[in-house]
């Protein structure tokens, strides 16, 4: 299970973005269902486009970018102009959305200026759309969020974005930027066949340039401090099932700007300077208030060893704080002081990670922050430094001495010593461990000396798995009835139980067996069933359910034919798809489940035949299976296991063989006949 999505600290975002496109687009066309639609001449770097040769592009491409254009225009420290300007040729309907433009602004540090829109069709006069026209929209609700934030879209509706149209749109952004430093993304969805880039330096400024997931494009110098990026027929980047995230694979480029005396507290170029950037802003915020002091006393009194102390505090974090992001302009990177943050009972991401720190200084146990993005693949080793982090964790220093088998995502740091990684924003994940979308993930660790890039550690897969286990009765007329007990650890707890944390009736939480079991019996009734550990997350959640299955055996000329694997599919059709695999295989996180069933035959048969059992060991995951006849009972294990998180390309083709192994496996039936 992820974390809460609602962590994200703003970055200015492309006006294009289909993440947060999928987001708003049902607000946007439920704001300007009806556009507006002008006649109104197009400009002339919009009609010059709509003969252009089209980028390379298959027929499944819904719009190709014809041109593009970024104007960058530095003008102080504490004020940035950018034009943007895009032209795009609509092919599919589903190309239509890019006729909706989006311009992302915190208020009041950014204004949007000006927004424009045309739409010149492939047949009749031009439409045109204005200032006017737009609407100011707040970000929309996500599931489970309490968020207060000045972040809001400036939405522009192009009329007519129909397949064979041209649509095109100029806006402009003046904004007081918190750090002197912009994100150029020039590859997206869509092909682009033409990309430009321009920065307007003042007299003695710098710049730092660097490339991620393209190769280096040297700037032209076009007038006195004046430099200008070009890129062409850029491919776009289709999404696929389990891929890494599009922030990681998309080309890019990253400029900071360099004034020639500071301000060094918005500025950075690499991971230890935007460290000691981030750590001015939480500097002092941790320091513990009277109430705070009063409060951890009381938590850790009747605590003799330091672990209990910390797992209280934790506990108390965790439960007690309820996660409310108010993120006000530089709030959006800066925590709240830990003294407001206990006042109130209530913060963010950040802000959680600041109190635990004030508490846990309190007991003598120095820690320090994280920031790092829950989407694994982000950031890594070779992403320049920039502001590509939605969360923020803690660092905890265990004290010399301390090791406990509960203390499992821990580092050794050359330095700092045993490092143990905690979300406190994870409410369902227990003390010592973390979540699947931290692990083998890249962080920025915060230290007073600045920031180090450190890959956090993957628990084994036993930690994070389902044990199930059946005793069942198969009677002659084919029908399958008995107990079933299972219990979830890891991400796999955290994700029935986040499921039903809203869920206050008994009756409803059951119903989430109902959906368990479907996915594998068409014909069956749930006749008892309870929740195990709903709210202990340090314990194993589990479920506990009776079951009657109509016809589960399946009579073949008075032979019965039974299917060993009763519960549970493992096997995927990801890969089955025509096109090629063009992205790696993620993995949410280790694995390690297991499956017992026991399965009384009917009085008076005998096994026949059963599935032979299957041994599938690849390096990133493995798979075991066996049927067994003892007397009058069968017999079914299994184990399922991921080993890495991450298959590469070249491994998509054995990919694709262990999903058919399992499937082959999940499809068997062993054969019953009547005893002579």
């Amino acid at each position: 299970m992820k974390n809460k999505s609602f962590c994200n600290r703003a970055v200015r975002r492309p006006a294009i973005s289909f993440v947060f496109f999928s987001r708003v687009l049902l607000l946007a066309c439920l704001l300007l269902l009806v556009a507006p639609a002008f006649a109104g001449d197009a400009p002339q770097w919009v009609h010059t486009q709509v003969n252009a040769m089209l980028p390379a592009h298959d027929e499944k491409t819904d719009a190709v970018l014809l041109y593009s254009e970024t104007n960058v225009t530095v003008i102080s420290t504490d004020k940035i102009k950018t034009v943007e300007r895009r032209v795009y040729k609509i092919l599919r309907p589903d190309g239509r959305g890019y006729g909706i433009v989006f311009v992302p602004y915190r208020s009041p540090g950014q204004k949007v200026n000006s927004i424009r829109g045309w739409c010149i069709p492939a047949q009749g006069k031009d439409y045109e759309v204005k200032d006017k026209d737009a609407a100011d929209v707040s970000l929309p609700n996500i599931d489970g969020a309490e968020l207060i934030s000045d972040i809001r879209e400036k939405l522009l509706r192009i009329p007519a974005s129909d397949p064979g149209n041209v649509v095109g749109y100029e806006y402009e952004v003046e904004e007081n930027p918190f750090v002197l430093q912009d994100g150029w993304d020039f590859q997206n969805e869509a092909p682009a066949r033409e990309s430009h880039y321009s920065l307007s330096l003042p007299p003695g400024w710098e710049y730092k340039s660097s490339f991620l997931n393209y190769p280096e494009v040297k700037p032209a110098q076009s007038g006195n401090n004046q430099w200008q990026w070009v890129v062409t027929d850029v491919k776009g980047v289709r999404s696929e099932p389990e891929m890494p995230p599009m922030q990681g694979l998309l080309g890019q480029m990253i400029i900071s700007f360099f004034p020639p005396q500071g301000p060094k507290d918005k500025e950075f170029s690499n991971w230890p300077e935007m460290g000691r950037w981030y750590w001015n802003l939480e500097r002092g915020r941790v320091e513990a208030s009277p109430d705070i002091k009063e409060k951890v006393s009381s938590l850790t009194v009747d605590k003799p060893h330091v672990l209990d102390k910390m797992k209280a505090l934790a506990n108390f974090v965790q439960d007690d704080i309820r996660y409310v992001a108010i993120e006000l302009g530089i709030g959006g990177w800066q925590p709240h002081p830990a003294p407001e943050i206990f006042t109130h009972h209530y913060g963010d991401c950040k802000d959680k990670a600041t109190l635990m720190g004030s508490m846990l200084h309190e007991i003598g146990v120095n820690s320090f922050q994280v920031a790092i993005n829950t989407d694994r693949g982000s950031v890594t080793p070779s992403t320049p430094a920039h502001r590509g982090f939605n969360h923020v964790i803690l660092a905890i220093k265990l004290p010399d001495g301390l090791s406990d088998p509960s203390l499992v995502a821990v580092m050794q740091h050359p330095t700092l010593g045993k490092l143990l990684f905690f979300d406190p924003t994870n409410e369902l994940t227990p003390f010592g461990q973390i979540g699947g979308y931290l692990q083998e993930n890249y962080g920025l660790l915060v230290t007073p000396e600045g920031g180090e890039l450190v890959e956090l550690p993957k628990q084994p897969g036993d930690m994070n798995g389902i044990r199930r286990s059946a005793k069942l009765t198969l009677s002659e007329s084919g029908m399958l009835t008995g107990d079933v007990e299972e219990f979830r650890v890891g991400d796999r707890a955290a994700v029935e139980r986040w499921k039903l944390r809203t869920v206050t009736n008994d009756k409803d939480r059951l119903k989430a067996i109902e959906e368990l079991v479907s996915g594998s019996l068409s014909n069956f009734q749930i006749t008892k069933a309870s929740i195990v550990n709903f709210t202990q997350t340090s314990e194993p959640f589990g479920f506990r359910y009776s079951f009657a299955a109509q016809n589960y055996a399946k009579n073949a000329g008075g032979l019965l034919l039974v299917r060993p694997r009763i519960i549970g599919v493992k096997s995927k059709a990801l890969l089955e798809t025509k096109e090629p695999r063009q992205f790696p295989v993620e993995f949410e996180g280790p694995v390690r489940d297991t499956d017992s069933f026991e399965i009384t035959i009917p009085a008076g048969y005998v096994v026949d035949d059963l599935p032979e059992a299957v041994d599938a060991e690849f390096g990133f995951a493995s798979y075991h299976s066996k049927t067994e006849a003892k007397g009058n009972v069968l017999n079914y294990t299994r184990t399922f296991e991921v080993k890495e998180l991450s298959v590469p390309v070249s491994k998509a083709d054995e990919l694709k063989k262990f999903y058919r192994i399992i499937a082959s496996d999940e499809r068997n039936t062993a054969v019953l006949k009547p005893a002579k």
